[in-house]
C-alpha cells in the first residue's frame, strides 16, 4: 500500500513528498481508515479537460478528477490535478501556490473518505473539512521563524 506521485508531461515536481504523504496518512488515519493505493498525476488543464470529457463526460476546466476505488475502510483511488488550474486559482483567491496546492491534493483524499461537493452544504462541509486538514499540516510542519 502506497501514495504515489506522478507528473504527466509538465515541468512540476512536487515539493516535500514525504511529508505529503505522512500529512495524507495522518488524515486517512484519524478517520479510523486505512491507506490503500493513492496515486496523484498532476498534468496541465488541457489533459485534465481531455479526462474530463472522456470518462466523465464533462466539458469543463477543474482542477481535479478523483477516481474512487476504495474496498470498505482500505482508502484507494486515483487523483488527477490541473497544476495550471491550482496556480490560476491560488492567483484569484491571493494564496501562495503550495497553500492552494495542499488544498487540492487533500480535497480528493476527503472525497475518498466520502465527503462529497455537489450540494452547498456538502460543498461547506468539504471547506470545512479541508481548512481542518490545512490546520494539521501546520502542526505536523511548523514553519520555522526568521528572528
Amino acid at each position: 500500500m502506497a501514495i504515489r506521485f506522478a507528473v504527466q508531461d509538465i515541468n512540476f515536481e512536487l515539493q516535500q513528498a514525504e511529508k505529503v504523504k505522512k500529512w495524507i496518512s495522518e488524515v486517512v488515519q484519524r478517520r479510523q481508515k486505512w491507506v490503500g493505493n493513492i496515486s496523484y498525476l498532476f498534468c496541465d488543464d488541457e489533459y485534465l479537460l481531455g479526462v474530463n470529457r472522456q470518462y466523465l463526460n464533462h466539458d469543463t476546466y477543474t482542477d481535479i478528477i478523483t477516481f474512487d476505488y476504495v474496498a470498505a475502510d482500505l482508502i484507494s483511488g486515483d487523483i488527477m490535478i490541473s497544476v495550471d488550474r491550482v496556480g490560476e486559482n491560488a492567483e484569484k483567491f491571493e494564496v501562495p501556490f503550495e497553500h492552494e496546492l495542499h488544498r487540492v491534493i487533500i480535497h480528493g483524499v476527503l472525497h475518498l473518505l466520502g465527503q462529497g461537493d455537489k450540494s452547498d452544504s456538502e460543498a461547506a462541509e468539504m471547506r470545512r473539512q479541508e481548512e481542518e486538514a490545512l490546520t494539521l499540516w501546520n502542526t505536523m510542519f511548523p514553519v520555522e521563524q526568521i528572528a
